[in-house]
């Protein structure tokens, strides 16, 4: 699988998400033993480049681009390569925002929706559960369809918000990806850490090759660091690209 990394001026999620799109690339699946001695190829793209080399997969990582300033995203979604990662895109190309990147792509209008001011006004990091809400993707296919899976949040911004008829599309569409639930895979109030509408922590594009969530899956995949519920992620996208 070939991946590019996008970083801005205050990314701080590029080196965690190269990291892994390294170890499960290198590693390989059972679907793709054949080709298990590929070398993996895992890109950084500076934010003011005017190309992306050719790759399956870009990721628009976490961080702080540009300091949050106006909005967060708002500035990086007007970047130079983000005209060129809406064209992977719109040619079918996978697209992964984590955290600040999916606060980017909801600027850049590759994913529906905003992402507001967490409903407490207080940066939130900590563990939490989420419901995988749909497995029929290239990113999820290799979780169960309502499994629940832990991992870390950090973030101001992240209370996701549509109007009625956005969140009735996304229903309609199945563009939910994960929701905020408890261990027990209810989705509840107290399970939501930031008050985003219908306790939505990620959604897709129509077309299911851009996914954008507030959690990390990054940060937990690897036994190491403190558990494994994010790689089978990065896997799904191994398989299907």
């Amino acid at each position: 699988m070939k991946s590019c990394v996008i970083v801005f001026p205050g990314s701080n999620c590029d080196r965690d998400a190269y990291t892994v799109l390294q170890s499960v690339a290198s590693t390989g699946t059972a679907a793709r033993t054949e080709t298990r001695n590929l070398k993996p190829e895992t890109h950084f793209v500076w934010h003011g480049d005017s190309e992306l080399p050719a790759c399956d997969l870009v990721v628009v990582p976490g961080g702080f681009s540009y300091g949050d300033y106006l909005r967060s995203g708002a500035m990086a979604a007007h970047s130079r390569i983000m005209h060129e990662v809406k064209k992977h895109a719109d040619r079918g190309g996978y697209v992964l925002g984590i955290c600040n990147g999916f606060q980017i792509l909801t600027e850049a209008g590759l994913l529906p929706g905003v992402l507001m001011r967490n409903a407490s006004l207080k940066f939130v990091c900590k563990e939490v559960y989420l419901r995988v809400e749909n497995n029929q993707t290239p990113f999820t296919r290799r979780y169960l369809s309502g499994q629940t899976i832990n991992v870390p949040i950090a973030h101001h911004d992240g209370n996701y918000f549509t109007d009625a008829d956005g969140l009735k599309r996304l229903e309609e569409n199945q563009q939910v990806a994960f929701r905020y639930v408890t261990k027990d895979g209810s989705p509840s109030a107290d399970a939501n850490p930031n008050g985003s509408l219908s306790n939505i922590a990620g959604v897709f594009n129509l077309k299911k090759n851009v996914l954008g969530m507030m959690p990390h899956p990054e940060r937990h995949s690897e036994m190491l660091i403190g558990g494994l519920d994010g790689r089978p992620l990065f896997e799904s996208l191994l398989e299907a690209a």
